[in-house]
């Protein structure tokens, strides 16, 4: 990982961070959990437990709820899984393969019911009905069943594409190759391919008679044997299929989550087992405390258990937020911990020029992965616990790419050990590292002459949600760095130029050639048009991640009207900086750094100099969404809504094409009243702008 994906202030309670701190840790939670995904599922080669991964999307989820207007467009609450890996063809998942929201304590699980109660309106938490299951730890798959016949089987892959693994999923027994009774014409059921416990130390105690490397666990013995090009590999291997879900259903598989599962079980799949039906959240907990103790007797390996709403209407009603259901949660098992020798304490300098302090430790062994670095966050975190070269220190998995340190054991320290001293100078560029007064971390004040910003700064402006330049990794951009081919963005689009004027052919150096060279100079030219919203990502603005960037260009459309609007909001009080600010999602916070950026002759430098390498910003063209009465339309909501809740009419609003504002403008085309309404509504009215009544609302948006 890079050193700009593990600058975070991990131990700052969210609640405490600034927006500044905030922008940091969503952009590093973003890198590092894109690095476990495509190890996780593409490689089937995880670096840290489940419950590491999962407390690193609960930061991120936590983080986001805080400060909506950060949320990043290549956010881990956007995306699920990892891009399909080279082999298999590609299937295009016709309802996206989502993953679920975690919980982790039982003040989230009440939380989860109380928000579904609040969300639908209501009373009573026990009224609400879930069915409980185990979460098995394996990998995602989705069988497509034509006429009863199985036609198709495919990998989550990110979501929206995975793997056709339709010859090797023919070779699990437990899957069916033809459904009997009644079924729709077309169904997709999803559910878990997994390794049966006993059957796994049998298949590791075969390989290691053969010499051959064993697996670390069953999850990624399942996936390894599901993934392999010959399928006569995976008819070898003992895997099972846990059938939970579906996707595309050509008619209604039952009125509730319950009566899907029985069905499922008629049409011949296996069910993950042990399953009931609560009411409320003290039934649910109830449930999870069973099931952890009978966790170690289970034939399979699960890490955790999962909460669905079990009536399926309300689950359409609550539909989904993000990359996740609104209707179901995972309750996860808790981290495990270790002790280990810390052997040194290294700096390391991201893209803004945080220095993250690093534990290098003696390898240890954590829930089944050998660990050597932890994170110590910031120089706070190590005065306040104290942690010193030479402790032994107790480690956990439990939220970063590498683990935390939770404590030192004081009563086996070494005697002449001193405290850490944290350096006043980059350790790159050797720059002076100052720390702003009320903040908690300290930064390198080199800037673009520190080597570890100005790559960083160019990894971001290729990376995949900005200008997206395959070929271009760090390691590539390093060399270029190194060697002053690309010093600035605009110099990527000079290479092919450079390259052909230069005596010393790309083609030629070493790790080069003539195709290698020719595919990144036409993955370059590619790039050259680039929509508005990725334009915007790519330039690094502090705050501004994708979904900001959208948010942006959804408002601006093209990238001059964009420019000049920043120049006009310059001035507090502006028509120009009232309609930046009454963006929906964009406050004050965000405005200063979106301003302060177009404020700087360099950064405005580096925008005509991209301009005259020939990159041109296209004009960002929305969605298609289906024609309603409010497509298109801006729409603010003010006052208690009675009949729905807030949640559920913006949620919808946006369903049908309207951009739900914060404030009110003369651009407002709708304002939708409730009871006990504030100034939004006196504001409309000054302004002449329409309001409606929660029931003309309804019936506007009825017929859709």
């Amino acid at each position: 990982m890079t050193a700009g994906a593990r600058e975070a202030v991990r131990e700052i309670d969210v609640g405490e961070l600034s927006p500044e701190q905030a922008a940091e840790e969503l952009e590093a939670l973003a890198a590092e959990i894109a690095h476990h995904d495509t190890l996780y599922h593409q490689q089937d080669q995880p670096e840290i437990t489940d419950a590491a991964y999962d407390l690193l999307r609960r930061r991120n989820d936590a983080i986001e709820l805080r400060f909506p207007e950060l949320k990043r467009g290549d956010s881990p609450s956007q995306t699920v899984g990892a891009a399909p890996a080279a082999g298999f063809s590609k299937v295009r998942h016709a309802v996206p393969m989502l993953s679920l929201g975690n919980a982790f304590a039982p003040e989230d699980v009440t939380e989860f019911v109380q928000r579904i109660c609040r969300f639908l309106n209501i009373k009573e938490a026990g009224e609400v009905e879930f069915v409980a299951e185990p979460k098995i730890d394996g990998l995602s798959c989705s069988l497509r069943y034509e006429g009863g016949a199985l036609v198709m089987a495919a990998t989550r892959g990110d979501g929206q594409e995975g793997e056709d693994v339709t010859a090797n999923v023919r070779t699990i027994g437990d899957v069916p190759h033809s459904l009997a009774g009644d079924f729709p014409d077309v169904l997709e059921v999803r559910g878990e391919v997994y390794m049966d416990r006993s059957e796994f130390m049998a298949l590791n105690e075969r390989r290691l008679a053969k010499g051959e490397p064993i697996f670390a666990n069953p999850r990624n013995a399942a996936a390894g044997s599901l993934r392999q090009l010959d399928s006569r590999i995976t008819a070898s291997r003992p895997l099972g299929f846990f059938g939970y879900s579906w996707g595309e259903v050509s008619a209604p598989l039952g009125a509730t989550q319950w009566e899907v599962r029985n069905r499922l079980k008629a049409w011949g799949f296996s069910l993950n087992q042990p399953a009931e039906l609560c009411l409320g959240a003290e039934a649910l907990l109830r449930y999870y405390d069973g099931v952890q103790e009978k966790r170690s007797g289970l034939r399979f390996d699960i890490d955790g258990v999962v909460y669905k709403v079990n009536r399926l209407d309300w689950q359409d009603r609550l539909g989904f937020v993000s990359r996740a259901p609104r209707w179901a949660i995972a309750h996860k098992f808790p981290a495990e911990r270790a002790q280990t020798r810390l052997r040194e304490i290294t700096i390391q300098v991201g893209r803004t020029g945080a220095m993250t302090p690093v534990a290098e430790l003696e390898p240890v062994t954590v829930g089944g992965v050998v660990v050597s670095r932890a994170t110590l966050h910031n120089e706070d975190e190590i005065v306040r616990k104290d942690v010193r070269v030479g402790d032994l220190v107790v480690v956990q998995r439990a939220g970063d790419v590498i683990p935390q340190i939770v404590e030192p054991v004081l009563d086996k320290r070494p005697e002449d050990s001193s405290a850490y001293v944290f350096p006043d100078h980059c350790p790159v560029c050797g720059s002076a590292a100052v720390r702003p007064e009320g903040e908690v971390i300290r930064r390198c004040t080199g800037g673009l002459i520190c080597d570890a910003q100005a790559v960083e700064r160019l990894r971001h402006f290729v990376s995949r949600d900005a200008f997206d330049i395959e070929g271009l990794g760090e390691k590539i951009i390093r060399e270029f760095w190194d060697e002053g081919m690309v010093r600035k963005p605009g110099d990527i689009f000079r290479l092919r130029e450079k390259d052909a004027a230069s005596l010393t052919k790309l083609k030629n150096r070493h790790g080069w050639g003539d195709k290698s060279a020719a595919k990144l100079f036409d993955s370059i030219d590619n790039r050259r048009r680039t929509p508005l919203d990725r334009f915007i990502f790519a330039l690094g603005i502090p705050q501004v991640g994708h979904t900001t960037a959208r948010l942006l260009a959804k408002s601006y459309r093209t990238f001059d009207h964009w420019r000049e609007q920043m120049a006009a909001a310059q001035v507090h009080g502006s028509e120009a900086y009232g309609d930046l600010i009454g963006i929906e999602q964009i406050g004050p916070s965000v405005a200063d750094d979106l301003l302060g950026f177009f404020s700087e002759p360099h950064n405005l430098e580096v925008l005509d100099d991209l301009l005259a390498a020939g990159v041109t910003v296209t004009e960002f063209v929305p969605p298609k969404v289906q024609a309603s009465p409010i497509a298109g339309k801006t729409v603010v909501f003010t006052g208690t809504l009675e009949t729905v809740t807030r949640s559920e009419a913006k949620a919808r609003a946006e369903a049908l094409g309207a951009k739900v504002a914060g404030s009110v403008s003369s651009k407002t085309d709708y304002v939708v009243i409730g009871a006990d309404a504030g100034t939004k509504a006196a504001k409309a009215r000054d302004l002449g702008v329409a309001t409606l009544t929660e029931q003309e609302w309804i019936e506007l948006v009825a017929a859709q």
